[in-house]
């Protein structure tokens, strides 16, 4: 199968690229780039006006299966990645059973064998059942093909027992990622703690919760030479602790979500229940920290934290409604909208954090268009916009917190192996 792309706008942070080219791919794999090629293609992608970069990695993705099937399924999943411009996703660990074996890996990957329509990794647990109590087999969950380790939705509050799972990771050369949250000062609260959260009448969680826990999982990091990676970043607090760290060659990267450089606590006002996530919207401050923390390079990852939940799950009263939201299909359009349109991040910076920072530290052969790498590409009209609309998801589940919310860009084909695996 040959794929030609002719006349995109290409950009490849892998090797500092923004220019007018074409990209030819071949046998599932990038050939050349190089303006005007003149070669025999099985499909020609007439790309003039585009965008053209490498697909994107969403390294943050819950795709419920096993388990909660009535959520979302890896096949259900993948189509909307696919449609999103993401090409390959890391699957977390908590589902039901939790992925914390051998045999639950086996078993996932066998689902996935059979309905993955994108590229699937998957973060095996650090404990088991993800209750903090006992480490999983962590060599043996490498062995069978875990990328990373993460306890997702909780921390691992011992630190000894932490601290265990963060030597054999390191000796096992496997990522740690890290949900930074002490339950103890989060104290079962909703949204983030302030004059919202008093306004509405709400338990709040303070921002202590969050960077107590960044601090202590870095600490121990550095004192195990382990490398972590720390999840869905949302306060000031956070991003200062994470460049003191980087500033000292620790070996630590952060992600953020959409949510958190798009959105503030404002947007609870009228108690939608699609702004309740875990860590929660904070302040406007709060959100311009993000925002410098992208731009400074602080913050080396977008992911969406895909958190697909039932309409009764999430259209009840707003201390029983589950915490996430959904993001595969929105989180390229945000990123433009907030980022690039704002003038706050180039095309180049932005698929650093979506396409090459996550390919690099997950340690695979994606995230560029350089020839020999796996061609996986995402075509984009950057000036389209359009309407998040419930009844345009191809997710099972509709939690977005951009409901109604006018976006920039559409991502027109999303190529997979060199084959196109989505066209809008």
């Amino acid at each position: 199968m040959r794929l030609l792309i002719k006349g995109g706008r290409v950009i490849d942070p892998a090797n500092n690229l923004d220019i007018i080219a074409d990209i030819l791919a071949q046998d599932s794999k990038i050939s050349r780039i190089a303006k005007n090629i003149r070669a025999e293609a099985d499909k020609v992608i007439d790309a003039k006006g585009m965008i053209v970069m490498p697909g994107i990695i969403d390294m943050h993705v819950h795709l419920r299966e096993p388990g909660r099937e009535d959520k979302e399924t890896v096949a259900t999943a993948t189509k909307a990645a696919l449609k999103g411009g993401i090409t390959t996703v890391l699957a977390m660990p908590n589902t039901y059973p939790a992925i914390d074996s051998p045999e639950n890996i086996e078993s996932l990957k066998r689902i996935i064998k059979k309905s993955a329509c994108a590229n699937v990794l998957i973060a095996a647990a650090i404990t088991k059942g993800r209750l903090g109590k006992e480490l999983t087999d962590i060599q043996a969950c490498k062995q069978h093909g875990a990328s990373a380790i993460t306890d997702d939705g909780a921390s691992v509050d011992s630190g000894v027992l932490f601290a265990g799972a963060l030597k054999k990771a390191k000796a096992g050369k496997l990522l740690v990622i890290c949900h930074s949250e002490d339950k103890k000062i989060s104290n079962n609260g909703v949204v983030n703690q302030g004059l919202i959260s008093t306004r509405l009448g709400l338990r709040g969680i303070p921002r202590a919760s969050e960077y107590k826990r960044v601090q202590r999982d870095i600490d121990l990091a550095k004192k195990t030479g382990a490398r972590v990676h720390i999840a869905h970043l949302s306060c000031k607090e956070s991003v200062d602790i994470i460049a003191a760290a980087k500033k000292k060659g620790i070996q630590v990267t952060a992600e953020t979500a959409p949510h958190y450089f798009a959105l503030t606590e404002d947007a609870l006002l009228d108690y939608d229940t699609n702004m309740k996530m875990n860590p929660p919207l904070r302040s406007q401050q709060d959100l311009e920290a993000i925002k410098q923390g992208l731009k400074n390079g602080i913050i080396d990852v977008i992911a969406s934290d895909h958190a697909p939940h039932t309409e009764n799950e999430k259209d009840i009263e707003f201390d029983r409604a589950e915490f996430g939201v959904i993001g595969l299909e929105t989180e390229l359009a945000a990123g433009i909208t907030e980022l690039i349109d704002a003038g706050l991040l180039s095309w180049l910076e932005l698929a650093g954090k979506m396409c090459l920072n996550p390919a690099r530290i997950l340690e695979i052969n994606k995230g560029t268009l350089s020839a020999g790498a796996d061609a996986d590409i995402t075509v984009i009209s950057p000036d389209k916009g359009w309407q998040v609309e419930k009844s345009g998801f191809v997710s099972k589940s509709r939690n977005s917190p951009f409901l109604g919310r006018k976006l920039k860009g559409v991502v027109e084909y999303t190529i997979y192996e060199g084959r196109i695996a989505y066209k809008a």
